[in-house]
């Protein structure tokens, strides 16, 4: 896991402008934020190199590719697998990502496909991934609350 440093207000600041508008040019943003242009160049390439922002290719949805299925795998696996499984999962394109809970389950998997005939192949898939020994799949109907960050780059 990488460790990420903490934000200061002028990185919030600047991150908020750009969810605004992901494409504004740093000499415009800088002016927008009334900054020097090296303050925010310097803060942007430190921040990019810190591991902070997600990657862009996160920013599309889904359903552009033709996925519009989405769906939450519960894995049980057996605990010294663990390694080989989630290499196996890193490999299925269709696995959006991948967490380790506390509790029962081992691993929760959020996946998309193109149609619930194509979310079965996918959690079989899944299924068939070395150390993995049961599923269960919940296929999700809408999405109500879309992921944000905004309300907590807002904090403080």
């Amino acid at each position: 896991m990488v460790r990420l440093q903490q934000l200061d207000p002028t990185d919030r600041r600047i991150i908020l402008a750009l969810d605004e508008d992901p494409r504004i040019p740093v000499m415009m943003l800088a002016q927008k934020l009334g900054l020097a242009r090296g303050t925010v160049h310097s803060r942007l390439e430190r921040i990019k190199a810190s591991g902070i922002l997600r990657p862009h290719s996160a920013r599309i949805f889904p359903e552009a590719t033709g996925r519009g299925v989405m769906a939450m795998v519960s894995a049980e696996l057996d605990q010294s697998k663990l390694n080989k499984a989630v290499e196996a999962l890193r490999k299925i394109p269709e696995v959006l990502e991948c967490h380790a809970p506390a509790g029962d389950t081992d691993l929760l998997i959020r996946v998309v496909a193109k149609s619930p005939d194509d979310l079965y192949r996918v959690s079989e898939e899944i299924r068939l991934c070395p150390g993995i020994t049961r599923t269960s799949t919940q296929m999700f109907l809408r999405e109500v609350i879309p992921y944000r960050t905004t309300g907590l780059l807002q904090e403080d």
